[in-house]
């Protein structure tokens, strides 16, 4: 109770003193900062494992723990999920997503700190999965709490989640500008002055945060040694042709891993076949070993020799070896994710993504120096605009995956080819994959609500569109007594009632136009005429503006009927609710342009 009168208390002096523009300012920097902690303790907890791990183990014998490592970090993450927060955490963007698309943007409160607890026990003992998940779950939900703590409207707090989104991608990349873009283009945010600002300072708090917290060494950066070169145009069309069709293969082996698991029923069996299969490849293709950035560190300072270390190809000396075992990690690291996610690992596809784009990138580059010395391509440019191509098709967000890597990269030097390449892959991958790895399966399950227009419609009362000049008539009643009310009616909808109000269905003038003047029938019930209206054709008082467009999209009503309880309240039709719509838009647009 006193926690109650507190807040209150506080509501009503931010009412007084506190414009909303600057409480939301204010909101985006504490949700920026707490993105950034969020963002250092998992890196820190992740790194932290993997150095206690292998400091039991000689540098030799550490790919025969590969075999079984994942598993254990996958079967921590089940118990800890099932029995300890006993909760399904999800797959970070697209839990976001349903839930400001069918939650009202509300999240369990869980969600702040076991995202960061799953995908460290998953990454730290080897799940080869991104980290950009977790930690971007735990920043959407800080800002759907402080959202929902605050008492805030579906708007505010869609824009608190993005700020939370920004902050932590930003965090975990250190990448503020690619943050902003992201929430505007994968998470399908506003853009508008209103919420550019909040997202702007939640990434760049985050950005900081970590910043200052995480020494160089765990932050995601490389250092582009080799300018763009001009001549290089050519090949960069190659490789975004080839990233096309990575971004195709990583979404078709994704979703055929899905739904392979998705017909067992025991998690503890996903368990182990999929931590079992996964310990395999790590054994056979140790670079598939958690995120999979230091290999990329590899590449593009120099040392690209040293991916084979600790792998059966190590002493080879063919000249072809190298790019065949690269293929081979790169082919491999979409199953590996998927397996890890899939047998019960918390973690995402994003870095995933970025790498097997980078170890693509890599691979032709290398391949055509090898077949002609000559060309001189630079390999470690290469594999960073494979990056940014491949991650761009397989979100279907090119402008994050040019921002990302420009920013990871420390300089826009290659933003001419990232644009390139990356345009081309996201073609060809638009062309095979309507929708991105993201939004798919929320699609696929009608899950899925364009914000924009949610957040409008969410604004809207019904209450305040139904129409009460519909005429209702007796269920007892003839035809007769139809005819003198269809003298003075203004519509061409009868609603049919029994004498307690209750609703029983609707005569539309069409069905009665040809026999209207035949005496002889107007002794007839007008139940001969009714027409009983199904449940998706009628809507409660009480029913939100999103469900009412959805019944008018699946049923093709011009017209739905309004009760409360069974009682007949009116009608809300299709052409008076989108015409409330785009007022309510265009005033929502003079408002925050005012």
């Amino acid at each position: 109770m006193a926690k109650s009168n507190l807040l209150i208390k506080f509501l009503k002096w931010r009412a007084n003193n506190l414009s909303d523009r600057f409480f939301l300012i204010i909101l985006s920097i504490i949700i920026g900062l707490l993105s950034g902690l969020a963002a250092f303790l998992l890196k820190k907890t992740v790194y932290t494992i993997e150095d206690v791990l292998f400091s039991y183990f000689h540098p030799s014998q550490q790919i025969y723990i590969f075999l079984f490592l994942p598993m254990i970090g996958i079967v921590l993450t089940i118990i800890f999920l099932r029995y300890i927060i006993r909760d399904n955490v999800g797959h970070g963007v697209p839990r976001i997503l349903y839930s400001i698309s069918k939650l009202d943007g509300s999240m369990k409160n869980h969600k702040m700190f076991s995202s960061i607890i799953g995908g460290s026990l998953t990454a730290g003992f080897g799940g080869s999965i991104g980290l950009e998940s977790p930690i971007i779950s735990t920043g959407a939900s800080i800002g759907s709490f402080l959202g929902q703590f605050l008492k805030l409207g579906y708007k505010h707090k869609t824009l608190l989640i993005g700020c939370g989104v920004a902050g932590a991608m930003s965090s975990i990349f250190t990448t503020p500008i690619a943050a902003v873009v992201f929430g505007f283009e994968v998470l399908l945010l506003d853009l508008t002055t209103a919420s550019l600002i909040p997202l702007l300072i939640a990434s760049v708090t985050g950005a900081v945060t970590t910043k200052i917290l995480l020494s160089e060494q765990f932050l995601v950066h490389f250092k582009v040694s080799q300018l763009f070169i001009v001549s290089d145009i050519p090949f960069f069309i190659v490789l975004g042709v080839a990233c096309g069709f990575i971004s195709v293969y990583f979404h078709w082996a994704h979703f055929k891993i899905i739904n392979v698991f998705s017909r067992i029923k025991s998690f503890w069996l996903k368990a182990f076949i999929g931590g079992s299969a996964l310990g395999l490849l790590i054994f056979l293709f140790p670079p598939l070993y958690s995120e999979g950035y230091d290999s990329i560190r590899l590449i593009v300072s120099g040392h690209a020799e040293e991916l084979t270390n600790y792998s059966f190809f190590t002493n080879s000396s063919s000249i072809y070896v190298l790019v065949g075992f690269t293929i081979m990690v790169m082919l491999t690291k979409v199953i590996a994710a998927s397996l890890t996610t899939e047998a019960g690992g918390v973690g995402g596809i994003f870095a995933p993504a970025a790498v097997m784009g980078g170890f693509g990138g890599f691979a032709l580059a290398r391949l055509l120096n090898d077949v002609f010395p000559t060309l001189g391509l630079h390999e470690g440019n290469f594999t960073l605009i494979g990056m940014g191509s491949v991650l761009g098709g397989v979100l279907q967000a090119p402008l994050t995956g040019i921002f990302l890597i420009a920013e990871m990269a420390n300089g826009y030097e290659l933003i001419v080819p990232l644009m390139l390449s990356t345009s081309i892959a996201f073609v060809i991958a638009r062309r095979f994959d309507k929708h991105s790895v993201f939004y798919r399966k929320l699609i696929e399950q009608g899950l899925f609500v364009h914000f924009r227009d949610k957040s409008v419609l969410k604004e809207m009362k019904l209450a305040d569109l139904v129409e009460t000049n519909v005429q209702t008539i007796n269920v007892h009643q003839t035809l007769g007594d139809l005819i003198e009310l269809v003298k003075t009616a203004k519509r061409n909808i009868f609603a049919v009632v029994d004498d307690e109000d209750t609703f029983i269905g609707i005569i539309s003038l069409e069905e009665i136009r040809e026999i209207m003047f035949d005496k002889y029938k107007y002794d007839e019930p007008i139940t001969n005429y009714l027409y009983q209206m199904l449940d998706d054709e009628k809507v409660t008082v009480d029913t939100d503006l999103p469900e009412v467009m959805a019944k008018f999209n699946r049923t093709g009503n011009y017209n739905l009927v309004v009760i409360s309880g069974k009682r007949y309240v009116g009608l809300v039709s299709r052409a008076n609710t989108l015409k409330a719509y785009r007022e309510n838009l265009l005033q929502e647009e003079t408002d925050e342009k005012g």
